[in-house]
């Protein structure tokens, strides 16, 4: 697989959509108590993505029919599809100023 990123500037994967809504406050407050005492970008992302995998729920393993799409919606109800939770991890990294972006596969 070959990753090419689609703008050159960085300010691009840092910026706020309607579904990595990182200036919500439960987004904000989650980005805070789970990467906000690491020192480096590395662990912030490591500590992220752990509670993204081990904490959020995928909607089809507990075949729940619940539908969320912004990060704050998976955070709040604690479950999403693939896309959801990507939501909320480029949420959590984007709100600690680090730079994400997204690769599908197909």
């Amino acid at each position: 697989m070959t990753l090419q990123c689609e703008s050159l500037n960085l300010q691009d994967y840092l910026s706020e959509t309607d579904e990595v809504n990182y200036s919500h406050p439960l987004v904000q407050e989650k980005a805070a108590a789970c990467c906000g005492h690491y020192q480096t970008e590395i662990e912030k992302i490591r500590a992220a993505y752990a509670f993204v995998r081990d904490e959020i729920d995928h909607s089809w393993d507990i075949q729940s029919h619940k539908v969320t799409r912004t990060a704050s919606e998976v955070l709040e109800a604690r479950e999403g599809i693939c896309y959801a939770k990507s939501n909320l991890l480029a949420a959590l990294l984007r709100a600690q100023g680090i730079p994400t972006g997204f690769c599908y596969q197909r």
